[in-house]
């Protein structure tokens, strides 16, 4: 259904999420998210300090809404329009590589240089072979009879 042809009691009963939807929808290429709320706004004739007051609730909606991805700059788009980009590197064990700013790796050494381990065998879980002198191993059968 086109927004043009949407009444104003129409367009109230819908979310603001599915009002951007529509929006986007309609537009075909991604919008700043002050420009989608202004638009929302102007549909339901909201006066500019109630565009002012729900402007911060309406990007936690597109942050947080899975129909919406955030785009550098300030934009926003439906999400079914990107696509996510996944690097998969052969040595790494996880599979998956995410990429780290310089800074992040001088921090992930500086926490590594951090750990101490203690190679030392008097606190491992080993068991001495007299603590296992009572242990006995039985059958099922022996077990239910």
């Amino acid at each position: 259904m086109k927004l043009k042809n949407m009444s104003r009691e129409e367009l109230e009963m819908l979310s603001y999420a599915e009002i951007a939807s529509l929006i986007l929808t309609e537009n075909k290429k991604k919008m700043k998210i002050a420009e989608v709320f202004k638009k929302i706004c102007d549909l339901l004739g909201l006066s500019n300090a109630e565009y002012e007051n729900g402007i911060s609730e309406f990007f936690e909606i597109v942050s947080t809404n899975k129909l919406f991805t955030v785009l550098p700059g300030g934009f926003c788009d439906l999400k079914v329009r990107h696509k996510t980009k996944v690097v998969v590197d052969d040595e790494d064990e996880e599979g998956l590589v995410e990429e780290e700013s310089e800074d992040e790796e001088i921090e992930s050494d500086e926490e590594n240089e951090e750990i101490f381990y203690d190679d030392s065998a008097e606190d491992d879980d080993v068991c001495d072979d007299d603590e296992l002198q009572d242990f006995v191993i039985i059958d099922e059968d022996e077990a239910n009879s």
